[in-house]
């Protein structure tokens, strides 16, 4: 079989050239100058496929089966052979960005699919990465400051760097400490800042307008530099409320906390007092610059002592009048209830290092708030002040109890310094919280901590609602709202238990008070997961694919 005629002929031109024992180049060829890859002299080449595009060595050979790849979560794997799909609800603004974005940053980096941003008024060059950071990390502190999740707090980060073209970034958030990184490639060195959050304040106003921005920003309406701007003004406005509207809040919500629990007119100017004269000591002690264990300790300590002053003075205007509910009036005040709430949503989310310093931060305050009281109740019992722990609670008033719930949540959102335009949905909140509590715990005979957990679990699914429709926070709907709910009464008797010497008592009322506490925590982030699983948000037609659960272990 002859070959091609001009492959033919340039073989025999080089044959022979090596024939003549030389090279093109005038050098001798030697004996071994064949290489073991040339075809043989004298034999005929082969002939030349069909096929213009030969098979590789590589390829399966035909009729062979292939099994197909399974693809494994592995920190060797970073791109499956077949590609990762465009997963469009993350990467489109049809969904809130909460959802979106903690939805990305439960996927492994590899997994995160490129957004699709907006053009921005930026430099051909881009944003500079460490002014992207910086910003991050300024918002994040605001938000973790204000009491936000770290869940929540690790979305936002994770927005914004993803916003200004930063998708390999990572965030991570603890109690005290915030940091991202960002690496360009898997070639390149990362880049990584920090922020330590060294003050916290509660200020809803300026939380709400965190969030805004932070829409804004992954929506692509606002450049870097507009974003530093508005950054810098939601720092410098005030809060909305003054230092003497906050204490006559205070008053406020201790006379709406000892109507709760059975207190009449007088209770309640009594309680109020209290209430404030314990929250100016507090703001004195807070000037000199105590800490706040110590601010606590002194802000319990007014109530208790006008409680035992009522059974101490003999007078009668002051028969009959409760002092377990002064009392408990001025401690539904102190307890606190945002702090728990963000520790077991830490906890639960997956955010064991910060759930644990939020649930330390906890114990601190409410052993502040126990000494406090006790240090006074064992004074009285010292003068014979006769306190009876074995007083009970129980609705007698309907009508007057539901307006004293809602008027404590309204209290409640006036301290912590929220929108006029939020207080009527949470003071809403909180009176049909205390509604359901109390059909199911008194006239449903159902106990109180799985009761709680239902009222709870309502007040959280109201704030995810609210949230998703408003594109807000959802702690403006909720902290205020379960502030009816809190366990003034089981705590109250707890103290005085342990003050009176009945130890076994005293640890059993603490320990429902514990987990009257533990069911409202637990109840507010079911509501929110059930919201955020089962109900459809605006503008969004499928619910979000691939919601990875945020749990770290699997029991191993």
């Amino acid at each position: 079989m002859v070959g091609d005629p001009q492959r033919n002929g340039s073989r025999t031109g080089a044959s022979d050239t090596e024939s003549a024992g030389e090279h093109t180049d005038g050098k001798p060829a030697s004996d071994e100058a064949h290489s073991a890859f040339s075809h043989p002299l004298g034999m005929p080449l082969p002939p030349i496929p069909e096929d213009e595009h030969p098979t590789s060595e590589f390829a399966v050979p035909q009729g062979v089966r292939t099994q197909p790849v399974e693809t494994h979560s592995s920190a060797f794997h970073f791109t499956p052979a077949q590609g990762i799909p465009m997963v469009t609800s993350l990467v489109k603004g049809n969904a809130p960005w909460q959802d979106r974005m903690r939805t990305m940053v439960r996927l492994p980096l590899a997994e995160r699919p490129a957004p699709e941003r907006a053009a921005r008024v930026e430099d051909d060059s881009g944003p500079s990465v460490p002014r992207v950071l910086d910003l991050t990390l300024r918002i994040g502190e605001l938000l973790l400051a204000g009491g936000e999740g770290a869940e929540d707090v690790e979305a936002a980060m994770f927005g914004v760097a993803h916003a200004y073209g930063l998708d390999r970034c990572e965030p991570t958030v603890t109690f005290t400490l915030l940091s991202i990184t960002h690496q360009p490639s898997l070639v390149d060195d990362p880049v990584t800042l920090s922020r330590t959050v060294r003050r916290r304040g509660t200020d809803y106003t300026r939380l709400a307008a965190v969030y805004r921005l932070v829409a804004d920003v992954t929506s692509g309406d606002v450049t870097l530099e507009e974003s530093y701007g508005r950054l810098a003004e939601i720092r410098r406005n005030r809060h909305p409320y003054s230092k003497g509207v906050l204490s006559l809040a205070s008053g406020l919500l201790a006379g709406a906390a000892a109507t709760l629990v059975g207190g009449g007119p007088i209770v309640f100017v009594l309680a109020a007092v209290g209430a404030i004269l314990g929250d100016r000591l507090a703001w004195m002690f807070a000037s000199r610059g105590l800490p706040e264990f110590y601010q606590f300790v002194a802000a319990a300590m007014p109530p208790a002592a006008i409680g035992v002053s009522v059974v101490l003075v003999q007078h009668p205007l002051l028969d009959g009048i409760r002092a377990s509910a002064v009392i408990t009036g001025g401690l539904f005040a102190l307890i606190p209830g945002r702090a728990l709430v963000a520790a077991v949503h830490d906890g639960l989310t997956g955010f064991y290092i910060t759930a644990s310093a939020r649930l330390l931060e906890v114990v601190y305050l409410i052993v502040g708030i126990v000494s406090g009281v006790l240090a006074i109740l064992y004074i009285g019992d010292q003068f014979g002040a006769e306190l009876n722990p074995e007083g009970t609670f129980s609705v007698e008033r309907p009508v007057t109890q539901l307006l004293a719930a809602m008027t404590l949540a309204l209290a409640f959102c006036v301290l912590l310094q929220q929108e006029r335009s939020t207080v009527v949905w949470a003071t809403l909140n909180g009176g049909v919280a205390w509604l359901v509590f109390g059909a199911l715990a008194h006239t449903g005979n159902m106990d109180p901590v799985p009761a709680t957990v239902a009222a709870a679990g309502l007040v959280g699914l109201f704030g995810q609602l609210m949230s998703r429709y408003q594109f807000v926070s959802a702690l403006p709907y909720i902290t205020a709202a379960i502030g009816p709910l809190l366990p003034g009464s089981a705590t109250y008797f707890g103290l005085l238990g342990l003050a009176q010497g009945h130890m076994d008592d005293g640890f059993q009322y603490l320990a429902r008070a514990a987990a009257l506490a533990l069911a409202i925590a637990i109840g507010v982030n079911l509501g929110g997961e059930l919201a955020r699983l089962f109900i459809k948000s605006p503008g969004r037609e499928t619910p979000l694919p691939g919601r990875r659960s945020a749990k770290r272990t699997r029991g191993f």
